[in-house]
């Protein structure tokens, strides 16, 4: 189980991973080994997540969600499988996390007398900046 919350936790069962070949630094030994990690999890159709949860989870993820709901995760960070295995739980974790958040609704709020008078003052000031600016026999007509 991978705890995610106090009350969300994420069963491994859910989790599929499958390890692909990386691109980039591992000289010879990239074209051998499969060291990128695929982790996928059907954010859909998990159980363990309240459907609040999981409709944030999907809307964060972006791309990275299908349009089935699979969460992919991939890490090709490192050059090794359990580096990259452990950088994809660490995100995956991180991003439920930030699902589990719940949003901070705003209030809304009026601005204060002090304030209206401060913009009003601002606004007769640059008036009276732009009245000094007229030419002479324009102020007079």
């Amino acid at each position: 189980m991978i705890r995610i919350t106090p009350h969300i936790a994420v069963d491994e069962r859910e989790l599929t991973l499958s390890f692909v070949r990386s691109s980039g630094p591992g000289g010879q030994n990239v074209n051998k080994v499969a060291t990128a990690v695929e982790l996928r999890f059907d954010a859909a159709n998990s159980p363990s997540l309240p459907p609040e949860v999981r409709n944030r989870l999907i809307r964060i993820a972006g791309r990275r969600a299908t349009n089935e709901g699979v969460l992919i995760i991939e890490a090709r960070r490192f050059r090794t499988q359990e580096k990259n295995r452990r950088d994809a739980y660490e995100r995956f974790t991180e991003l439920l996390k930030k699902a589990a958040a719940e949003p901070v609704k705003r209030r809304k709020t009026k601005p204060t007398a002090q304030s209206k008078k401060k913009r009003i003052s601002g606004k007769k000031l640059r008036g009276r900046v732009k009245e000094l600016r007229k030419s002479v026999s324009a102020a007079t007509d």
